[in-house]
């Protein structure tokens, strides 16, 4: 039999011994945390997670920005057709240019009218220029030339530039609509003597 007394206790500096290791997840944390920035090893790994980021959100927006493009119409402003171009005690002989870039046309007062001809090339629909210098409309496209009356004398244009609708209103001012244009086709019937194509002035 085994004597009780001889029995001896567990020894506890090997149980202290025996105590499992720490976690290794706590020690790669703390080597990271001690991880030199400037390592390339380290740079490279920083700079992957911030691509990857980038490109995360970089998708996220773009397809945001796709979707709430629905809550807009595809809708095209354009100017308006009929308006106002002030009174005629304001107009001056010649060719006024004041409202090219705004409306795209060109206001001529004569000694005996006044008529609107809406800028736009009767070759391949180019804007023309007023060139005040040789007193002649030239478009910058192929060279076509229009007279103070619109009225092609060289170029490929085909016929005058056309004339926008143009009246006088209740209070004095006049008013151009240019939804409606008279022609003067080669060959064909000129509408620039129609009533609504002039004011008489």
């Amino acid at each position: 039999m085994t004597d009780p007394e001889t029995q001896k206790a567990p020894d506890a500096g090997a149980a202290v011994a025996k105590a499992p290791a720490p976690p290794q997840k706590k020690a790669k944390a703390a080597t990271a945390a001690k991880a030199d920035p400037n390592d390339p090893a380290v740079r490279a790994i920083r700079l992957r997670r911030r691509f990857i980021w980038t490109a995360v959100w970089s998708f996220v927006t773009v397809h945001l920005l796709m979707f709430m493009r629905f809550f807009f119409p595809r809708a095209l402003f354009e100017p308006k057709t009929v308006f106002s171009v002030g009174g005629l005690q304001y107009l001056g002989l010649g060719v006024d240019t004041r409202f090219q870039q705004a409306y795209r046309i060109w206001v001529v007062r004569k000694p005996d009218r006044v008529f609107v001809i809406y800028a736009r090339c009767t070759h391949l629909g180019c804007t023309p220029d007023w060139k005040e210098s040789e007193h002649k409309f030239k478009c910058p496209c192929h060279g076509s030339g229009y007279d103070t009356d619109g009225v092609n004398f060289e170029g490929p244009a085909p016929r005058p530039m056309d004339r926008a609708e143009v009246e006088v209103d209740a209070t004095g001012q006049i008013v151009v609509n240019t939804g409606k244009l008279y022609k003067c086709e080669r060959g064909g019937r000129c509408e620039f003597d129609d009533p609504g194509s002039f004011i008489v002035t």
